[in-house]
Formats: C-alpha cells, sequence, structure tokens
C-alpha cells in the first residue's frame, strides 16, 4: 500500500474511498463551502444555503463534525448561542480537494451537462 493514501484494493478501509465518501452526500459540500466565510449559527446556515431542509442540515453538520471537518461551539450567553466552524482539517478540505474541484467543474461543466443531456436523450 505504499504511504497509505491510496490502496491497492478498494476496501472498506481504504484512504481513498474514505476520502471520495466525504463528497458522497448531497449537502455535505455545501454546508462547508457556506462555513468557509467564517462560523455560522444554525438558523443563519439554512437561511444563507436555501432549499436545505431542516433534517437535511441536521444530518450534514452531525457527518461532518463526526468526520472531524467543523466544530460545534457553545457560547454559555443570555440566551446560550451555538455556532459551527470548519477546523483546521475542514478548513483544507474546503481550500483542497473542494476548491479543486470548483475548479474543474468550472472548466469542464460544459462538457459534463453535454454527456448527461447525451445519455437521457437516448
Amino acid at each position: 500500500m505504499g504511504d497509505g493514501a491510496y490502496c491497492e484494493e478498494f476496501v472498506a478501509d481504504c484512504r481513498l474511498r474514505m476520502a471520495a465518501d466525504l463528497f458522497a452526500h448531497t449537502w455535505d459540500a455545501v454546508v462547508l463551502a457556506a462555513l468557509t466565510e467564517g462560523p455560522r449559527r444554525r438558523r443563519t446556515l439554512r437561511a444563507r444555503i436555501g432549499g436545505i431542509s431542516d433534517k437535511a442540515l441536521t444530518e450534514a453538520l452531525h457527518r461532518l463534525a463526526g468526520n472531524g471537518l467543523i466544530e460545534r461551539r457553545f457560547f454559555a450567553e443570555a440566551p446560550p448561542r451555538v455556532d459551527y466552524a470548519l477546523t483546521d482539517l475542514g478548513r483544507s478540505f474546503a481550500d483542497g480537494p473542494m476548491r479543486a474541484l470548483g475548479a474543474w467543474v468550472t472548466e469542464r461543466g460544459d462538457e459534463l451537462f453535454e454527456a448527461q443531456e447525451r445519455l437521457t436523450a437516448s
């Protein structure tokens, strides 16, 4: 397996598969992108994203926190306040693979769209 970054066999604990799974859920990347602007309260995140249900936001926040990409921060104020922020790991993911994917789809998105249209037209 070399340095462990890639797998000779795509097994369940393969690091490449683990990384690809970070893009598997529709809203996860959107939530991460919204948090690149800085920490946000849940209500602000939901309004900023638009179209996300409360359930989908809850699930995305739990998944992202479970993967160490975001942190839930509690502030003992009156009234109490909770916000969500990127961790260092989350920032590196947003600034690395997510930014690269965004650049790729900006450059090649028309080709991707055309291929999908050809498939549905046949």
